[in-house]
């Protein structure tokens, strides 16, 4: 059988999932913690509490592109190794071998659903300190 192939693809994948959760949580810090900041501002009627989350979020948004930009070169690993034979098999974990434009923090921070995502909260942001004004 494929056995080593099969392990391969199984370290492959544990670091996919990994990068991929890493993702998820800090989506769901950014929510957090921009609904946080608005609970403040509309308890005090003080603004500087949204001003926060134009800081945050776009930390949030750099560095979940940094693991989007990091799943994406597992994953091209992953069908590197999948096309591989058995007897070529070295368990490397090197992703780099896989860069490319579409894998770059640039390219996956500015993605569709990165955009979406934090554009939204920057809309809400927005929408949320002309209430309070």
């Amino acid at each position: 059988m494929e056995e080593k192939k099969i392990k391969h693809l199984e370290f492959i994948q544990l670091v996919i999932t990994r990068m991929n959760v890493n993702s998820f949580l800090l989506r769901g810090w950014s929510v957090t913690l921009v609904a946080a900041l608005f609970a403040f501002a509309a308890k005090d009627t003080n603004i500087d509490y949204v001003l926060i989350t134009y800081i945050s979020t776009p930390l949030f948004w750099l560095l979940d592109g940094y693991y989007l930009s990091q799943e994406r070169k597992y994953r091209d690993l992953y069908n590197v190794i999948r096309q591989k034979n058995e007897n070529e098999i070295d368990f490397d974990m090197n992703a780099t071998v896989t860069n490319s434009n579409k894998n770059s923090w640039i390219s996956s921070t500015f993605s569709i659903t990165q955009i979406i995502f934090y554009g939204t909260l920057i809309a809400i942001t927005l929408v949320v300190m002309f209430i309070i004004n």
